[in-house]
């Protein structure tokens, strides 16, 4: 058995339900788990016949709910919707597609779910910041927002072949990247949602339905810059309104926006800024510049020996994630801003992140530029070339290769165990070439080769331009990691919040030209013209970024002990994905100049959470 989430372990989750008599059995299973593992019962809201429809634990505050005649609407998560909007829009709905309206207004970061004459609708946001998963039960479709819930009702095994490719790096290759890693689930894909109706035979069954396209990048700076500020503002605003005391991350440019933004409103603010032990990281002079010409901030500098290193406290990670979690080889280390947040009483942490996705964007537009502004496109592609830089070579070919995505998947598939691309490698193609680690067992290999070339006969790119799908596809996979932090975050009573990753944050951000937005010779122009009046005109001058590398190479050394340790009856090895003695002897010394810095974080990932699973079998 999965094991059912306990609220010590999940501070939030949910299943929804179809509107079938089916249906009750799996309520029923719901109530009774969660009656055996925890001492709480579940919280309810009823379709509008009366039947089960959402059963689960959220926090106060996070639902809203309205209802009007056979049309009952519900919003989970970060929002400032209210329940007298809701029934108004529940007395426009007809049919489950009028939602479309609702959803492609909603400011913040949530579920939508609407019940409506008997058929379900229920999706996330456009980056998989808050997901949708789904299975069969009996004669059931059920949905809910973590895969553990439904791998728990089926009593689902890990699904060796997908747990294989969470061994890749890099982690965004899509689709396969997020896939569950329970037999038997499925994920709603990216901008779609998921529809539950009777299948006419008294059960009921699901189908995904896109809802959602990115924009066309049509927009020019001069208007795309105030509707990503005005977006932006109401993300935040959306968050911090109403509330007397928040938190936020004040670092690179990103977080220093949403802070600048948080200080406007009526809430005290406490800001906090990590001083790592790279000698060229510079963002903790940065904050104090912004902090100097900002009212009202509480700041407080983190000192690197107070930091735990990369690699430190593997083995006291108990968090229970539904998946592997990359995050997991430095959770020590970024839990430290928000355990000192909550101790300072804030209910609420603000992060910058996404921002790097949306705002730094992707050279791959040069790619599409080239067909149509050739002379501008070349341009740009000299100078990130003389910044990289980027061989001659390379770079034209990956310019003029017009390959669709499947061939690009395809080929990635084939080229699983080459030699990892070189750091200056350019990165004008549909993504950066994915590659398993020299320990990864042929089995791993050819599970993992085998799932690429099958999603590589049907899989669509997410967006029709490279440089869109690069920034999308990096937009779910640093999403993924994000949500699972806020679940660490929510087990000691913070909300951890992400207003980059809100779908009208995407929206404004997404349609700006990408000759505006991305440029060798200025770094994250959208931002800086968006924010100005609101950041501190210097900090808005800033074109650096604290990437970390430092940390994790002290953190190797330091705590090598704990990484060779998961060498001791690897589970991994027991399931045949990894070479232990392969993966030991990397351990065992600096990494190798041919293997990034990260090159050990999915692999720890995955061993540690089979780990963590083990010892969460019945949890409360």
């Amino acid at each position: 058995m999965v094991g059912f989430p306990a609220p010590d372990e999940v501070p939030g989750w949910f299943v929804a339900l179809p509107d079938s008599p089916v249906a009750d059995r799996v309520g029923a299973t719901l109530r009774d788990r969660a009656a055996v593992h925890t001492s709480q019962a579940l919280q309810e809201v009823g379709h509008p016949s009366g039947r089960p429809w959402l059963l689960g634990r959220w926090s106060p505050g996070t639902m809203a709910v309205g209802e009007a005649g056979r049309v009952k609407i519900a919003v989970v998560g970060e929002h400032a919707v209210t329940a007298d909007r809701l029934v108004r829009e529940a007395g426009r709905l007809k049919t489950v597609a009028d939602l479309d309206g609702p959803a492609g207004s909603l400011v913040g970061s949530a579920h939508l779910a609407a019940s409506v004459a008997g058929c379900v609708r229920l999706q996330g946001s456009v980056t998989g910041l808050r997901r949708v998963f789904h299975a069969r039960i009996g004669d059931a479709t059920v949905a809910a927002d973590r895969a553990d819930v439904l791998a728990d009702l089926l009593d689902a095994e890990v699904d060796e072949q997908r747990l294989a490719v969470r061994l890749l790096n890099s982690f965004s290759l899509y689709p396969l990247a997020g896939d569950p890693v329970w037999r038997e689930v499925s994920a709603v894909p990216t901008g779609h949602c998921l529809v539950l109706e009777g299948d006419g035979r008294g059960g009921s069954r699901g189908r995904t339905v896109p809802w959602w396209s990115p924009p066309e990048p049509v927009v020019p700076m001069a208007e795309g810059a105030p509707a990503l500020r005005e977006a932006l503002s109401a993300a935040v605003d959306a968050r911090v309104h109403g509330r007397s005391l928040v938190s936020c991350d004040l670092g690179g440019l990103d977080s220093t926006s949403v802070c600048s933004l948080a200080a406007r409103g009526s809430a005290e603010l406490v800001a906090y800024t990590a001083d790592g032990r790279d000698p060229m990281g510079d963002d903790v002079p940065w904050a104090r510049r912004t902090v100097e010409r900002l009212s009202g901030i509480e700041h407080h500098v983190i000192a690197g020996d107070r930091l735990p290193m990369v690699y430190e406290g593997l083995a006291d990670v108990d968090a229970r994630f539904d998946e592997p979690c990359p995050a997991a080889a430095f959770l020590s280390r970024w839990l430290a801003i928000p355990r000192l947040a909550a101790a300072r009483g804030s209910p609420l942490h603000l992060t910058g992140f996404g921002g790097d996705e949306l705002l730094a964007g992707s050279p791959a537009h040069l790619h599409a530029l080239m067909r149509t502004h050739p002379r501008l496109a070349l341009q740009r592609v000299r100078g990130f070339a003389a910044q990289r830089p980027w061989p001659y070579r390379e770079t034209l070919r990956q310019l003029w290769d017009s390959s669709p995505y499947r061939v690009w998947l395809a080929r990635a598939g084939d080229e699983l165990t080459a030699a990892p691309p070189p750091q200056e490698r350019p990165t004008l193609d549909w993504g950066a070439p994915p590659r398993l680690p020299p320990w990864a067992t042929e089995d791993a290999v050819e599970a993992v080769r085998g799932l690429i070339r099958t999603a590589a006969r049907t899989t669509e790119p997410l967006a029709q331009s490279r440089g869109q799908h690069v920034e999308l596809a990096g937009m779910a996979a640093i999403s993924r990691t994000v949500r699972q932090l806020g679940e660490v975050a929510g087990r000691f009573g913070l909300a951890l919040s992400a207003p980059y990753y809100d779908d009208r944050v995407i929206e404004a951000g997404l349609a700006v030209r990408p000759l505006d937005r991305i440029t060798p010779w200025r770094y994250k122009p959208l931002i800086v013209e968006a924010m100005r009046g609101i950041v501190p005109d210097e900090s808005l001058t800033r074109d650096t970024k604290d990437e970390g590398s430092h940390e994790v190479e002290v953190g190797l050394r330091e705590h090598r002990a704990g990484l060779l340790a998961l060498c001791e009856d690897s589970r991994l090895g027991r399931l045949g994905l990894i070479d232990v003695d392969a993966f030991r002897e990397v351990c065992s010394r600096p990494l190798p100049p041919t293997l990034p810095f990260d090159a050990l974080y999915q692999t720890a990932a995955c061993e540690m959470w089979l780990r963590t699973r083990e010892i969460a079998t019945v949890p409360g």
